[in-house]
């Protein structure tokens, strides 16, 4: 009787991994519903309607086919910053510094444009150039990063976040100066690429090529992170750096690599951005993607398919503040209040994992 019982306990506890999972789940979500209630206080306080507030929310971001693909356009840069932040964070670093790689991406996307454009080659030949050297240009800036963290014990916060403001130096320097186009009279910008070297949207849709290039690198990471000797050894070095050295894994080529790889997802974004929504580099390209782009990974738990969905419903927030800019007579940077909230709370929600018991094996069934 007793083995039985025992045998039954051990069928009906949860396993550990499920656990992980469903503590994973019920924290960002429930991070979500707090923040959600902090920021309705929030418009109580300034006399204005939360149910009002989060009515727009809904239908500026997914009430109609235009509402879903403007949300979509916009959480294409989001996918492909939230990666930036994910896979540097999977080896233990907390890179800040997508919106310079982004920045700098896009403006060598569009100073490698502006020789072939001006000597007419073929837009098929322009646009991959054009992208390999965003990417290249945006990992190398990450991985300059990650170089002065193994090599020099730099910290990664702090310098990629310095590096986000030379990168903005750089493009402005350029761009104000010997890559101006005279044209750009009221806002310094480069020359425009043209209609016929513009990315297209996907089929059927408004929404550009970025958004599927961004879920298709998502799911690419994970299988490279979750799937992968490289993945393991990057997270065998993320949980203990000083073992991982002992088991000799290379631990600077890891470090080095998850920077550049950060970087180039950045980059990435950058030149989708001026390919498919600038037409040029400008001071437009600093919007603030590539630090959304780290709460949208916080959200996800670094994990690179959570990305998405995480990305479209920042994506949703960002499309809605028009309307209700325009319905409830507030400013559009509204919506970054409630951004800010949900990072603060998700902070903080950050100190809640593994203490709550439900979670926790050898609770529940197994005590029974």
């Amino acid at each position: 009787m007793q083995a039985a019982a025992s045998g039954f306990g051990k069928t009906a506890a949860p396993n550990v991994r499920t656990l992980k999972l469903a503590e994973s789940l019920f924290i960002p979500i429930a991070a979500l519903v707090v923040s959600a209630l902090v920021f309705s206080l929030f418009l109580l306080v300034i006399g204005k309607s939360p149910i009002d507030f989060f009515n727009l929310v809904w239908t500026g971001g997914f009430g109609s086919s235009f509402s879903f693909q403007n949300t979509l356009q916009r959480s294409a840069p989001l996918i492909l910053t939230g990666l930036a932040f994910a896979v540097p964070a999977r080896i233990g670093m907390t890179i800040i510094g997508g919106e310079g790689a982004l920045v700098l991406g896009g403006f060598a996307s569009a100073a490698v444009a502006i020789p072939l454009v001006t000597n007419g080659v073929p837009a098929f030949i322009t646009l991959p150039l054009m992208a390999i050297a965003g990417m290249v240009v945006g990992g190398i800036w990450i991985g300059i990063a990650g170089w002065l963290r193994h090599y020099r014990g730099v910290n990664e916060t702090i310098s990629s976040l310095l590096l986000s403001y030379i990168a903005i130096a750089i493009m402005n320097f350029f761009v104000e100066g010997a890559l101006r186009d005279p044209a750009s009279a009221n806002k310094p910008s480069t020359m425009p690429i043209g209609d016929a070297y513009r990315v297209g949207s996907m089929p059927g849709t408004d929404v550009h090529w970025g958004f599927a290039a961004g879920i298709a690198l998502a799911i690419l990471l994970y299988f490279l992170m979750s799937r992968t000797t490289f993945g393991f050894a990057a997270r065998m070095t993320g949980g203990n750096p000083r073992a991982a050295l002992a088991q000799g894994l290379p631990v600077g080529f890891l470090v080095v690599s998850c920077c550049v790889i950060a970087g180039a997802c950045a980059g990435l974004a950058g030149f989708f951005e001026v390919a498919a929504i600038h037409g040029q580099a400008n001071a437009s390209l600093v919007a603030g993607y590539g630090f959304t782009g780290i709460l949208v990974a916080f959200l996800a738990r670094h994990n690179p398919l959570a990305v998405v969905p995480v990305a479209i419903l920042f994506g949703a927030i960002a499309a809605a503040g028009g309307l209700v800019q325009r319905r409830m007579g507030m400013p559009d940077a509204t919506v970054l209040v409630l951004q800010g909230i949900i990072f603060v709370v998700l902070l903080t929600s950050e100190t809640m994992y593994g203490r709550i018991k439900f979670f926790q094996p050898g609770t529940g069934a197994e005590r029974t």
